[in-house]
């Protein structure tokens, strides 16, 4: 009888390591596989959306940022409070955004398209008041429009930081045009298309933020996370990377202070965890 050859431990590390971060991003309780890349989705291979949606540890360094940026939002941050289950599992509401970002980069359009339906679904189901009594709902172009220009700017500035900081200017505007699809399906407005947009919109709607105990402490809840494991573990790397993406009034208005002599070890973490997992599944840099 012929023996069964030893796994390359290597290739058995890699695999097992790739095992593990699909289960991360996947609800393998309800049967949820990882999303299948399409030559037929909405952006071409190759594209800057597609660079920059691949790499996980730099999406999750910029998610991260840009949620905390959401919260100084008085209508988002409400909808949070009002509409969700943040607070006890914020770890799912996170997969479920990291799926429609993949779906929608990478899947079949059709698919891409039915999961932009379904939030727009949501979103006509999520509406209030806040305490003084200000209406606001969730399809709010305005409110929308800066739910993704902090993901688009938070998403870029991970992966120029992290990744790639070589990237071409040109590339980076193609990248917020190509987003900017997605953004219009959803009923944002404005929608930045290029870096310079982006950076004149933020300045414009840095007016239209605010802060309190609320926020704070929802700040607090994103950076500490709730989630054990290889998540848990890797947490404080990761909040310490996004708190040096935001802009000091950010940090200020959410009494989150700089990271200060934790900035490098963080970063150098951060770097050696994206490396490591680009090798995992076989990424390129860019």
């Amino acid at each position: 009888m012929a023996r069964r050859p030893f796994p390359d431990p290597v290739e058995f590390a890699r695999l097992k390591l790739v095992e593990g971060v699909r289960g991360i991003f996947n609800d393998r309780a309800n049967g949820e596989q990882p999303v299948p890349i399409s030559d037929n989705a909405l952006f071409e291979r190759d594209t800057p959306i597609r660079m920059v949606h691949a790499d996980v540890v730099s999406m999750m360094v910029g998610g991260m940022a840009a949620l905390l940026l959401q919260m100084l939002h008085p209508h988002a941050l409400r909808g949070v409070l009002d509409h969700s289950n943040f607070r006890t599992d914020m770890h799912g509401r996170l997969r479920r955004t990291a799926r429609f970002i993949a779906v929608t980069t990478y899947g079949d359009r059709e698919d891409a398209e039915a999961a932009i339906a379904r939030v727009n679904a949501i979103h006509a189901k999520v509406s209030g008041t806040l305490p003084d009594g200000t209406p606001y709902s969730a399809q709010d172009p305005a409110t929308l429009a800066w739910v993704h220009l902090t993901e688009a700017r938070m998403f870029l500035a991970a992966y120029l930081a992290h990744v790639r900081p070589d990237m071409p200017p040109a590339e980076q505007d193609e990248y917020y045009r190509q987003f900017a699809l997605i953004a219009r399906k959803l009923g944002c407005d404005p929608v930045p298309e290029t870096v310079a947009d982006a950076e004149s919109l933020f300045r414009q709607m840095r007016g239209n933020l605010r802060t309190g105990s609320e926020a704070r402490e929802v700040a607090q809840l994103i950076l500490k996370g709730n989630s054990g494991g290889a998540v848990g573990a890797i947490q404080p790397a990761l909040a310490n990377a996004a708190i040096s993406l935001l802009p000091p009034f950010a940090r200020t208005m959410l009494g989150i202070e700089p990271p200060g002599l934790a900035a490098l070890p963080a970063r150098l973490a951060t770097n050696a965890l994206g490396g490591t997992l680009r090798w995992a599944f076989r990424q390129q840099r860019s």
